[in-house]
């Protein structure tokens, strides 16, 4: 199994990701965003590039049952039912709803994984969940990283160090021959750096100071808390669902 990494998912279009094994990871908080809707009920989310494309979407599905969630610039976009705090997407807001979900950086990079052969998100709510699956397919994946656009090269450090650490539960794994490339060891390096406290570690990112600044802190102790929502976001068809469990077959 190799493990790619990017610190960003601009270098990429469609046809770069098909057929490829795709993890998008958006710490602040896409990623961790999406799990607590699906895990509260969501029936599906529908990840776009742009609001343009959030609103053409909505013009052709039923009103009553779908929702518009997402940010730009962190705060929630003029029109739209929901921002992107975790904390919006109670089961109450979003049980058996679908979420047409347009934000900065990570839907867009999800959008762009539409024609992988595996997408899945991951954050730190759902870290060991997200190395099962990896684990489990025993296939070379990419590791996107959403990023931020707040930094030059759009370089996020939180992402970057969950990336690591999912990584770094990859690597534990005796039955797994794991290689890394370059891009993933160096944000393995960077998980045992700043993975001892995740927290601290947010609070002090460019993006976490900045979510502090329009009054998010409490968003980041959300996303900050490990296998908490411990549910796995993929894509079947043309949506984002949870992966269901296989069913155990009990021996004769």
């Amino acid at each position: 199994m190799k493990i790619d990494l990017s610190f960003n998912a601009g270098q990429f279009d469609e046809l770069q990701l098909r057929e490829k094994n795709v993890i998008v990871i958006d710490v602040l908080r896409a990623s961790s965003t999406i799990a607590v809707a699906l895990n509260n009920g969501a029936r599906e989310i529908i990840p776009v590039a742009s609001i343009e494309s959030a609103v053409k979407i909505s013009g052709s599905l039923f009103g009553e049952v779908t929702l518009r969630g997402g940010e730009r610039n962190g705060k929630t976009i003029e029109g739209f039912n929901l921002g992107n705090s975790p904390q919006e997407y109670s089961e109450t807001a979003v049980k058996g709803k679908s979420i047409i979900y347009c934000t900065t950086n990570g839907s867009v990079a999800m959008a762009k994984s539409r024609y992988a052969r595996t997408l899945a998100v991951g954050s730190f709510i759902n870290l060991t969940a997200t190395t099962d699956f990896i684990r489990n397919e025993n296939k070379d994946f990419l590791l996107i990283c959403a990023g931020t656009t707040n930094t030059i090269g759009n370089f996020s450090l939180e992402d970057a160090v969950c990336a690591g650490m999912m990584i770094q539960n990859l690597l534990k794994a005796d039955s797994l021959e794991v290689e890394l490339s370059d891009s993933a060891k160096a944000a393995h390096a960077l998980s045992k750096s700043f993975g001892r406290s995740i927290l601290k570690m947010l609070k002090t990112s460019e993006h976490g100071k900045y979510l502090i600044e329009i009054g998010f802190a409490e968003d980041l102790k959300i996303c900050a808390q490990v296998d908490s929502v411990p549910v796995l976001p993929i894509l079947i068809g043309t949506v984002i669902k949870l992966k269901k469990e296989e069913p155990s077959i009990e021996p004769a």
